[in-house]
């Protein structure tokens, strides 16, 4: 079973910089498809990036400019850098896993992040 272990979520004020880290252990598919998910207080958990195992990746319209997804080159590990942030995008952020070409998802448990003054 793969498990996933997120970190890096806190409080931050607005304009500020947080990275969170999502390491994978147990894998041993050799390409995957990683995500970040966020859920605010009273509403569904939304997509906010992909770093697909073909190298692609997408970003909802909100965050463009502002994260940056990657991982290393082993592929046990993904990172979402926040830049700019704002107090909208107060959330519980989750790492998804994705084995190519498989119809397994892996969720971390949730790191809290906190845009406030």
């Amino acid at each position: 079973q793969i498990n996933l272990v997120e970190s890096g979520g806190g409080l931050v004020q607005p304009g500020g910089s947080l990275r969170l880290s999502c390491e994978a252990y147990k894998n041993n598919f050799a390409a995957v498809n990683w995500g970040w998910y966020r859920q605010a207080p009273g509403k569904e958990r939304e997509f906010v990036a992909h770093l697909n195992s073909d190298g692609s990746i997408n970003y909802e319209n909100s965050v463009k400019g502002r994260f940056a997804i990657s991982s290393d080159n082993v592929k046990t590990r993904v990172y979402l850098q926040m830049n700019s942030l704002k107090p909208e995008d107060t959330a519980v952020y989750y790492c998804m896993l994705n084995p190519r070409d498989r119809s397994n998802y892996y969720w971390g448990q949730g790191t809290q992040v906190t845009v406030s003054s």
